[in-house]
C-alpha cells in the first residue's frame, strides 16, 4: 500500500501516538546501548556489569541499529516525517549544569541538618566540598557561556594560512586537549584570541581616586568614564575604535547588551552596582577617536583596593591581555605597598610597565623633583628596577606634562604595537609552555611508579593532601559569615559611637582642654572614626588569618606534590587593601561643658550624649549605616580575590591529585605519548 494510502487510514492522533512510540522506543534504545556499554563508561555510579562477549556485544549492537533502520522506514510508511530536533545542545547542557549545582547546594551543612545533626568537626570539609564541586560545575558552564567558536584546531589553521606562526600553540592545543588538561584551556582560548586580535592594550593601574578615569577621558578627547572618589567595581572597561559611541556589556547569567554610552556609570561605579550585583563579566565602550585607531586600546581597570593582583581572577582575566601596564601615583598622596605590588605583579606577568606621577600640578617644580626621585629611588631599593616617571596633569596649566608623556611614551606605540604585541603573546606562550610541560613530567612520574593506589612521594596521603585544600576552602565560607554578621553590627553602631564621644569629650572638658566648639568637633570625629575602625579591626584580623591559612596549605600541598616553591602568602596577602573608613562628614557642633560636669560625671555623659544624638545623630546613623554597607562590600570581594587567588593554584594541584591517585598501571602507549609530547616541546633533548 502506498503511504499516503497508509496515512489515509490513520488519523491525526493515531499517527501521534505511533511518532511518540517510536520516540520512546528510541529512548529504551538509548538505555540499552548504555547497558551494554556499562563496563566502558566513566560514570562513577556504574549500575551494570558487563556479561557479553565482545563478539556478543557487536550482535546486539547490529540488532539495535537495525530495529532503529527499520522504525524509521515504519514512520516513512506511514508518512509521518521525523522531527527536527528542538534543543540547542549548549543550552541543554547549561540547564543540566545548573540543577547539578543546585544539588551540591543542597549539601551544604545547614541544609544537611535536615538529616540530621553535622558534627562541627565536619562543617568545615562540607563547606569545602560542596564550593569545590560548584566551582567545577561553574568553570564549565562560563567555558560553554562563551559560546560556540572554541574550535581551536580549525581557529589556527585559518591564522596559519594568513601567515602566523602558530606551530607551537597548535602543539599545547594538542597536548593539552590530548592528555586532558583542563586547567591549561582557559589560558589556551586567551592566546588563540590573541592571536586573531590585531590590537595593543595599554591598561591603566592604581588606587582608587589617583586620576585613572580623568587621563583616560583627556586622551581619548571625551568625558566618557565617571569620575569621582566612589571605588569602581572589579570590571575593567575597554576603550576600543568605533565609527560612533557605543557601550556593550557582557553578563555573567545573560546576554550580552548593547545600550546607550551615557549608562556607563550604571555597571562600573560601587554606588550603581555595588559588589557587582548585576555579574557584569566585560565592558567594551567604542569611540570615533583618532587616539584609538590602529588597534590601541586602552583598559580603565578597578582602582587598587578592587584590583586583583597575580593570581587573582581579576588579574588572571584580564592580565593575560595586557601588553602595557600604566600605574598611576597619586602626587597628592605618596608612594604606597600597593603601588609597588603593582609594579611587581606587572613585571612578573612580563608585562612592561610605564609610571606616571599624577595629578602633578599639586606640586611646585622643586617639590615635584623631590617626589619624582624619590620614587624612583624606592622602585630601585626595593624592586630592582629602573624605569622612568613622567609627571602629567590633565589641569589646562600643566597639560603639557601629559603631551610630553603621550608623545615620548605612547604614541610611538602606534608604529610599533604590532612587534609588541607579539613580543608579549611570546611571554604568555612560553608561560603557558612550562605549565604543561610540568604537568606532563607529573604524569610521566605516575607512569614509572609501581601503580600503587597512592603515590610514594615520602608516604603521603593524597586524601589527606586534597581534604585539606577542601577545608581550606570550607574556612572561607566561616569567614564569610563572621564578615557578614560583623559589617551588619557595625550597621547600627551610630548610638554606640557618640556614646564613646560623649564619654572622650566630657574627659577632655575635666581636663580643661577647652569648651570650643571647634574642639568638640575635631574630638568627636576623631572618636568616631576610631570606634569604627576598632569595631571594624575583626573583619580586617579575620581576612589575615585566613590568607595565612590559605597560604600555609598552598604550601605544604606544593612541598607534598614535589612541586616547586610557590610562595603564595605575598600574593594572598596583597589582595587585603585598606578597609574603608567612617566618613562622618563635616560636623558642626555647638556643645559647651554645662553645670551637671561639676556635679557628677556620669550626670553630664548622658547629657552630653543626648545633645550629640539630638544635634549630630541622624548623621552619624548614616554614616555607620554606609560605612557597614562598604565594609561588607569590601569584604565580600576581598574574600572573592582570597579564594580565586587560592582556587587558581588549588585547581592545578586537584588536576595532579586526581591523575596521581587513578588507580592502575598507566600503558605503555600512554607513557611514550608523554614521552613524544615532551620531546616536542624541547624536553628529553
Amino acid at each position: 500500500m502506498r503511504s499516503e494510502d497508509a496515512a489515509a487510514g490513520l488519523n491525526s492522533a493515531q499517527r501521534l501516538h505511533l511518532l511518540c512510540s517510536s520516540q520512546h522506543a528510541d529512548k529504551l534504545l538509548a538505555e540499552v546501548e548504555s547497558i551494554l556499554f556499562a563496563s566502558k563508561s566513566k560514570s562513577a555510579f556504574r549500575k551494570y556489569k558487563s556479561s557479553l562477549s565482545p563478539a556478543q556485544i557487536k550482535v546486539v549492537e547490529d540488532y539495535v541499529a537495525r530495529i532503529r533502520t527499520q522504525m524509521v522506514r515504519v514512520l516513512e510508511s506511514q508518512g509521518i516525517p521525523l522531527p527536527e530536533p528542538e534543543f540547542e545542545s549548549v543550552h541543554s547542557i547549561r540547564v543540566t549544569l545548573a540543577f547539578i549545582r543546585i544539588a551540591f547546594q543542597e549539601c551544604t551543612p545547614e541544609r544537611m541538618r535536615g538529616y540530621g545533626d553535622v558534627l562541627e568537626a565536619s562543617v568545615r570539609e562540607l563547606n569545602g566540598l560542596v564550593d569545590e564541586m560548584v566551582s567545577a560545575v561553574e568553570k564549565l558552564d562560563s567555558y560553554l557561556a562563551r559560546g560556540l567558536g572554541q574550535d581551536w584546531e580549525a581557529r589556527l589553521n585559518r591564522l596559519a594560512e594568513a601567515g602566523a606562526d602558530v606551530g607551537l600553540v597548535k602543539t599545547l592545543e594538542r597536548i593539552v586537549n590530548g592528555h586532558g588538561f583542563v586547567e591549561f584551556r582557559p589560558t589556551v582560548s586567551m592566546i588563540v584570541d590573541r592571536l586573531e586580535s590585531k590590537s595593543f592594550e595599554i591598561a591603566l593601574f592604581g588606587r582608587v581616586s589617583s586620576g585613572k578615569s580623568s587621563l583616560l577621558n583627556y586622551v581619548v578627547q571625551a568625558d566618557i568614564l565617571p569620575v569621582g572618589v566612589n571605588p569602581i567595581t572589579a570590571v575593567p572597561t575597554r576603550l576600543i575604535y568605533g565609527d560612533a559611541p557605543r557601550l556593550t556589556v557582557w553578563y555573567a547569567d545573560r546576554n550580552a547588551e548593547r545600550t546607550d554610552l551615557a549608562r556607563l556609570p550604571e555597571f562600573v561605579s560601587e554606588r550603581h552596582n555595588p559588589g557587582n550585583y548585576q555579574h557584569v563579566t566585560r565592558i567594551v565602550v567604542e569611540l570615533p577617536s583618532a587616539r584609538l585607531r590602529d588597534g590601541i586600546v586602552f583598559v580603565d581597570t578597578p582602582g587598587l583596593g578592587s584590583l586583583a593582583t597575580s593570581g587573582a581572577a581579576e588579574t588572571l582575566a584580564y592580565l593575560p591581555r595586557c601588553d602595557l601596564g600604566v600605574v598611576l601615583i597619586d602626587a597628592g598622596s605618596t608612594l604606597t605597598e600597593d603601588d609597588l605590588a603593582t609594579i611587581r605583579t606587572l613585571y612578573e606577568a612580563g608585562i612592561p610597565a610605564s609610571v606616571l606621577l599624577s595629578k602633578s600640578d599639586l606640586l611646585a617644580p622643586e617639590d615635584r623633583l623631590r617626589s619624582l626621585a624619590y620614587i624612583s629611588e624606592q622602585m630601585r631599593s626595593q624592586l630592582a628596577l629602573a624605569i622612568s616617571i613622567h609627571p602629567v596633569s590633565i589641569r589646562a596649566s600643566h597639560s603639557s606634562l601629559l603631551e610630553t608623556w603621550l608623545r615620548e611614551a605612547i604614541l610611538p606605540l602606534y608604529e610599533s604595537h604590532q612587534q609588541l604585541a607579539q613580543e608579549s603573546l611570546a611571554r604568555k606562550i612560553g608561560s603557558l609552555r612550562e605549565g604543561v610541560v610540568t604537568a606532563l613530567k607529573l604524569r610521566l612520574d605516575r607512569a614509572s611508579e609501581a601503580g600503587d593506589a597512592a603515590v610514594d612521594r615520602g608516604s603521603i596521603d593524597l586524601s589527606e593532601v586534597e581534604a585539606g585544600l577542601r577545608k581550606a576552602v570550607g574556612r572561607i565560607a566561616e569567614v564569610r559569615q563572621l564578615t557578614f554578621e560583623t559589617t551588619h553590627a557595625i550597621r547600627g553602631q551610630g548610638d554606640q559611637g557618640l556614646a564613646e564621644a560623649a564619654n572622650s569629650l566630657t574627659d577632655a572638658w575635666l581636663r580643661g582642654a577647652g569648651d570650643t566648639s571647634a574642639l568638640a568637633n575635631t574630638l568627636v570625629s576623631d572618636v568616631l572614626v576610631r570606634f569604627a575602625a576598632e569595631q571594624a579591626s575583626a573583619v580586617s584580623a579575620a581576612l589575615k588569618d585566613l590568607a595565612r591559612e590559605l597560604a600555609q596549605t598552598l604550601q605544604a600541598t606544593s612541598e607534598a606534590l614535589g612541586f616547586a616553591q610557590v610562595h603564595p602568602a605575598e600574593d594572598l596577602f596583597s589582595a587585603i587593601k585598606e578597609m574603608p573608613r567612617l566618613d562622618p562628614g563635616e560636623l558642626r557642633l555647638n556643645t559647651r561643658p554645662g553645670v551637671l560636669l561639676k556635679i557628677n560625671r556620669g550626670l553630664s555623659v548622658r547629657h552630653t550624649g543626648n545633645v550629640l544624638r539630638r544635634q549630630i545623630g541622624a548623621r552619624v546613623s548614616e554614616a555607620f549605616s554606609n560605612l557597614g554597607s562598604m565594609l561588607d562590600a569590601w569584604a565580600r570581594h576581598t574574600l572573592s580575590e582570597l579564594h580565586l587567588r587560592f582556587e587558581t593554584h588549588a585547581d592545578a594541584y586537584r588536576a595532579h591529585l586526581n591523575r596521581m591517585s587513578r588507580g592502575g598501571r598507566v600503558s605503555s602507549a600512554e607513557q611514550a605519548a608523554l614521552v613524544r609530547d615532551l620531546a616536542s616541546l624541547g624536553e628529553f633533548q
